[in-house]
């Protein structure tokens, strides 16, 4: 299964080369050329079948949050900054990859804290990787300062339809992206999968100063809050219930006449389509939106509970849905483009 494949590969910000070798021998076959710019990202190229025809941009990050090794301490144990946007609370007990060695990060185990530090909430700085090693000069042999850590985690069904896995944030999109390009549209199709989405939006940085389309839709996992602990307004989208297009954000306002005519192409269609509620965070949008002279630009996200961690679930049917509703739109792109 390509998205199994895409999330069980490690590529946290900025060390992204593994998930890009797997797409690079994924669109092989189906685009007409590709390349990758001195920043890392990949910008694939569908030709159009005759000229004049729509320049549409098809974009998803290829990068996962994770950690960054910053220190040895003399007793053998590694101390960590994180990369990317990472809840330290979700990270106690929990393995650990960095490049083939394995740890567990560690705090101050229960037993040895007083009654006020068990109410504190933990910060980075109270926690460690335990690698085994038992000096520093021992997991110096393993590991040096700068290298990156990556969640461990697998790719698997809970129930009849959903999926858990790490970085489903944006290795949905990725995949998503590499199953459109099995077909062919009428339009001229770019696909971009991006570097470093997740400290700064950088990749797609780069790429909106050379690519000019007509169209661009980025292809995201967003946050699903749909448990009994916050009220429902507050759930921001709802797993099950399909693709949400996004409204606004914190560095887009995307067009209503856009959104306008992806609703009404989904209604016609018989594609489940939410909103996208919140308007905190943001993503590659915020760059292409901005490119040259302007981009019309959508976001289309899956929703994603448990979103930056090792354990993020999705719904089956939210991304097959999301599927045919990109394949519709690059169908019917006249109705996007057109003047």
């Amino acid at each position: 299964m390509l998205l199994k494949e895409l999330c069980e590969l490690n590529g946290v910000s900025g060390n992204e080369k593994k998930i890009r070798e797997f797409i690079l021998t994924q669109i092989q076959e189906k685009v007409d050329t590709f390349q990758v710019d001195k920043i890392g990202n990949i910008v694939a190229e569908q030709k159009p079948a005759s000229p004049n025809l729509p320049k549409v941009l098809l974009c998803a990050h290829m990068d996962e949050v994770g950690l960054f090794i910053t220190e040895i301490t003399a007793d053998g144990y590694l101390k960590f900054q994180p990369v990317g946007g990472i809840d330290p609370q979700i990270l106690i007990s929990k393995p650990i990859a960095i490049g083939n060695i394995q740890g567990i990060i560690g705090t101050k185990a229960i037993h040895l804290q007083k009654k006020e530090e068990r109410k504190q909430i933990l910060n980075i700085e109270d926690l460690y990787i335990d690698i085994g090693a038992n000096t520093k000069e021992e997991a110096e042999k393993e590991v040096k300062i700068g290298d990156y850590a990556a969640f461990i985690g697998t790719c698997d069904t809970i129930g009849k339809e959903y999926v858990k896995a790490k970085a489903l944030d944006d290795r949905a999109g990725c995949a998503l992206i590499l199953e459109t390009l099995a077909d062919r549209y009428p339009c001229h199709l770019l696909a971009a999968f991006t570097v470093q989405e997740e400290v700064g939006l950088r990749g797609s940085k780069v790429i909106s100063n050379y690519l000019q389309p007509d169209l661009a839709i980025v292809v995201e996992a967003t946050r699903a809050a749909d448990v009994q602990e916050c009220d429902e307004e507050d759930w921001n989208v709802t797993l099950g219930k399909g693709p949400a297009c996004s409204l606004m954000d914190s560095s887009t306002i995307y067009p209503p006449e856009l959104i306008r005519k992806v609703s009404d192409l989904a209604r016609i269609s018989n594609i489940p389509l939410q909103f996208r509620k919140s308007t905190a965070a943001s993503n590659d949008a915020g760059n292409i939106h901005k490119a040259g002279s302007g981009v019309p630009t959508i976001t289309l996200s899956i929703p994603c509970r448990n979103i930056h961690s090792m354990s993020s679930m999705i719904c089956k049917t939210d991304y097959e849905n999301c599927l045919t509703l990109l394949r519709t739109i690059l169908c019917h792109i006249g109705e996007f483009c057109s003047e």
